[in-house]
């Protein structure tokens, strides 16, 4: 956790508080955290500038905009020789509806998480545009019944990233 000596307590409040409001206003933020502005202001300018903070973006419910079926897809490929995942990993980029993509170990090379408006829609985009997905040798896909938890926010402890836990 080497990334950690270029945080301090202050710096890893101030991630967890945008992380909870991304539209918080730098005088509040310096206010939660107990800094003054202009302090405040230059730290979250470094998080942002040494890539701390890779954005900032709205929590869009799926389902109000009409991207309610979710399924994950396990991609086994043809090949792990680095030209075929170099090439599946450029490719997947460029699929909108594929949320994320992780290269795995075990059974299979990856795993895909994915968006789309039906089962019919998902249907299409397997059929005409993941089982074309470079070096794609096998795909076996799982329809969420329910999500219980979905969050993009990290537990930042800082007794964790300290190393006294």
């Amino acid at each position: 956790m080497s990334f950690t000596k270029r945080l301090d307590l202050l710096d890893l409040k101030i991630l967890s508080e945008i992380q909870n409001d991304g539209r918080v206003q730098v005088v509040d933020l310096a206010e939660r955290v107990n800094l003054t502005k202009s302090p405040c202001l230059k730290r979250l300018r470094r998080l942002e500038r040494d890539g701390f903070i890779r954005g900032y973006r709205a929590d869009i419910d799926p389902h109000k905009v009409d991207l309610g079926h979710l399924v994950y897809v396990q991609v086994k490929l043809e090949s792990t020789a680095r030209e075929t995942l170099d090439k599946f990993n450029k490719a997947v980029r460029l699929v909108p509806e594929i949320l994320t993509c992780h290269m795995m170990s075990g059974g299979y090379d990856y795993l895909l998480k994915i968006r789309s408006k039906d089962v019919s829609a998902y249907r299409a985009l397997l059929g005409d545009v993941i089982s074309y997905l470079p070096g794609v040798q096998q795909t076996s896909t799982f329809p969420v019944l329910e999500e219980v938890k979905d969050t993009t926010q990290l537990v930042i402890d800082p007794a964790v990233t300290q190393g006294e836990r």
